[in-house]
């Protein structure tokens, strides 16, 4: 294995430690107190900071002219791929766990699936092999969601972790007692990925209008540190709950918008251009392995029969729709050349047929001459 496949599969692995992280300081953090939305604020506030140097310095010369047409498409990827998104999600993590937190972001590419078919930008292809994928991948992905979200069963017993982290402990966590607010957890984590989704679906049109990731990110991040400002503060009116002082807040707020919004969007960035997407999105169910395994170790996490099965029929979905979308790309470039080829061939055919003529032209013409 060369660099050009270690570093793209180290950056992303790197993306999903640094994922990892961010649901396990910020479940810490909203255990001792810390409001979901004050985070999410925060969250914006540094991410817009920490994107200023990427715009400036890789798209200052090369950035295309920023319109209100633009700005306005920007806004509404604010408002679904970071305000709705975040929101719906932290207020889904505090409510349940981190682990199913993770399982249940692995939906995204069935809910973006089905968004796209309803919205007919995809079609379903059932008679290809590649389009009967993404349908039962969706339907298995999201059977495994409702599993997850509704049914815990009995709790499977892999023993108890020997690690215990003080602060951890002091924080009062709680998560796995918390059974009657998971199904209202799981549901506000479902509502995210559905943001997220048509966030995809905006996302695509403004890329192809503004190719210039950095700023437009930075764009999204500073509309949505105001949405979310806004949002925080009409919940959280106490000057008390905006505080910083506990070095635990004020890990998580830094951690989720330095870690998981600059640098995890450059690796991503970097690694999309190098690999292409779906070798991006086959890293998605490491991250819950990784958080399943923290969750236990670090937070004494338990892990019930639903949550278990439901995880393992996401992530088989998930494979399958990607599977399904990796075919129906190869055949699609098999189309594209099969026409190519046509092509080139009927201009070969025409530019022989051409040659043939003024062949017989120009020998009727040395005859008529003689």
């Amino acid at each position: 294995m060369d660099m050009a496949d270690v570093l793209p599969f180290l950056a992303m692995a790197i993306v999903q430690f640094g994922y990892a992280g961010m649901n396990i300081t910020s479940k810490l953090a909203m255990d001792s107190g810390m409001k979901p939305l004050v985070l999410v604020g925060y969250r914006q506030i540094f991410a817009t900071i920490a994107m200023v140097p990427f715009a400036y310095f890789f798209e200052w010369k090369t950035r295309p002219k920023i319109t209100m047409s633009l700005l306005l498409q920007i806004f509404i990827c604010s408002l679904t791929g970071v305000t709705g998104n975040q929101v719906f999600y932290f207020i889904g993590l505090e409510n349940s766990t981190p682990t199913i937190g993770c399982a249940l972001t692995n939906i995204l590419p069935a809910v973006t699936f089905i968004l796209a078919v309803l919205f007919r930008q995809e079609s379903v292809g059932i008679k290809k092999t590649s389009g009967q994928a993404k349908l039962l991948g969706t339907i298995v992905c999201v059977g495994g969601a409702m599993l997850l979200s509704f049914y815990h069963g009995h709790m499977i017993n892999i023993g108890e972790s020997s690690i215990h982290w003080n602060y951890a402990d002091s924080t009062g966590n709680s998560s796995t007692d918390k059974k009657s607010n998971l199904v209202l957890g799981s549901l506000f984590i479902i509502a995210s990925a559905v943001s997220w989704a048509i966030w995809f679906t905006v996302q695509a049109k403004v890329s192809l209008k503004f190719p210039a990731p950095y700023t437009c990110t930075l764009l999204m991040c500073f509309m949505g540190s105001i949405e979310c400002g806004v949002i925080g503060i009409g919940a959280n009116h106490k000057v008390s709950e905006w505080s910083l002082r506990s070095p635990g807040r004020l890990i998580a707020a830094l951690y989720a918008g330095i870690v998981c919004s600059a640098l995890a969007f450059s690796l991503t960035s970097w690694s999309i251009q190098r690999k292409g997407a779906l070798y991006v999105s086959v890293f998605s169910p490491l991250l819950l392995v990784i958080v399943a395994v923290l969750s236990w170790a670090l937070l004494h996490e338990k892990i019930y029969v639903g949550t278990a099965v439901g995880s393992i029929l996401i992530v088989a979905g998930l494979y399958a729709v990607l599977w399904g979308k990796d075919k129906e790309l190869k055949e699609e470039i098999e189309e594209i050349e099969e026409t190519k080829v046509m092509k080139i061939g009927n201009k070969e055919w025409n530019n022989h047929d051409l040659e043939l003529q003024l062949h017989a032209i120009s020998n009727g013409n040395r005859n008529a001459a003689s």
